[in-house]
């Protein structure tokens, strides 16, 4: 039976100040450092045989203390990125709210936002769900981990679980270095065993 455990970054000085970061490089701050030094030796005991990345600094930094705990090499895979937010990345959420008020409104619904630049969630749950069975492939009956950002975990897992697109917005959003555990039973497919666990 495959594992798949599907990590969020750690912290970034955007997170705690509500700034959209979408496809931006942000790097972790103090606090998301010492969130990843934190959580790899719990994911270490997990037993992990291949770790895979976003390409973005945030996750690969996260990963990294993981990668020196198991001595495993950390794959990079950029559609573990986050949805792209266009126009919106580098903005507080109170700016966006403000110079475009319907289009925030739609995102802040869960739908899809017309314009801006921001990436369709079909997109996002596509490229997503996608880099997450091919990550899981690698090691057949075996654990992965992988680290990605809130919005792709949370629309990659659904699609991958074979939810409708409305499910995804039942989900709380994924606290840093929180992970979803993921098992695929040969029998009966994907199942989720676990969310914002850690």
């Amino acid at each position: 039976m495959t594992r798949l455990l599907v990590v969020r970054h750690g912290r970034t000085g955007y997170n705690a100040s509500r700034t959209i970061q979408g496809q931006l490089d942000v790097p972790l701050d103090e606090v998301g450092r010492g969130q990843a030094a934190a959580v790899a030796p719990r994911l270490a005991a997990l037993k992990p045989e291949a770790i895979v990345s976003s390409d973005l600094r945030r996750a690969a930094d996260t990963a990294a203390p993981l990668a020196e705990l198991t001595g495993l090499p950390v794959w990079s895979d950029p559609r573990l990125r986050e949805r792209s937010f266009g126009r919106w990345e580098g903005l507080h959420g109170d700016e966006i709210a403000e110079r475009y008020p319907e289009e925030y409104g739609r995102w802040q619904a869960g739908k899809d936002v017309d314009g801006c630049g921001v990436e369709e969630l079909d997109e996002v749950a596509k490229r997503a769900s996608a880099a997450l069975r091919e990550a899981a492939d690698q090691v057949p009956d075996g654990t992965v981990v992988v680290f990605s950002h809130g919005a792709a975990v949370r629309y990659g897992l659904a699609m991958l679980l074979g939810w409708p697109a409305t499910v995804p917005l039942s989900l709380g959003a994924l606290g840093n270095c929180r992970w979803a555990e993921l098992r695929r039973d040969t029998m009966r497919g994907w199942q989720l065993r676990g969310y914002n666990l850690g």
